[in-house]
């Protein structure tokens, strides 16, 4: 059975998903670590709180959407929780590699002091809040089926 992208799906997945991570990052306090994103995201782009917050489920949601329509039809498994917790990998990379250094080096730092956040400990941090992120993906993203589409007479 052939499946179909499903943009509702992919909307409430993206939510949800970022949401969890948000919460996930709620605790890094008690850790003695501070990830708080939003307030990352808008001090960057100099910004109110409001806009960090927007921004970061934005980033979420755009994720949940490419999860959706390059990653499942071409790399999914029979796991969709596995599917999701590996897709979460490559935002994670691209976050500790690039982004973590070039918000470094918009605040006036170097490429090195941002490269893997800084530290072992936060890009590990970072790690478990991506991998929650894809877990909660994976376990709510959903596809239409083509003959689920044919029932709604869509076709």
């Amino acid at each position: 059975m052939k499946s179909n992208f499903s943009i509702n799906s992919a909307l409430v997945a993206g939510l949800a998903s970022t949401a969890a991570m948000t919460l996930f990052t709620f605790m890094a306090p008690l850790m003695g670590i501070s990830m708080d994103i939003p307030k990352m995201l808008a001090s960057t782009m100099g910004a109110p709180i409001i806009v960090g917050w927007i921004a970061h489920f934005m980033i979420g949601i755009i994720l949940a959407i490419s999860f959706a329509v390059m990653y499942v039809p071409n790399f999914s498994t029979s796991n969709k929780i596995k599917t999701g917790a590996i897709f979460s990998l490559f935002p994670w990379l691209i976050a500790q590699i690039l982004v973590m250094p070039m918000m470094s080096i918009m605040n006036g730092g170097t490429y090195f002091k941002g490269f893997f956040s800084g530290s072992i400990i936060l890009a590990a941090a970072s790690l478990m809040g991506h991998l929650v992120f894809g877990v909660v993906l994976g376990f709510i993203y959903k596809t239409d089926s083509i003959s689920e589409l044919k029932a709604q007479k869509v076709f």
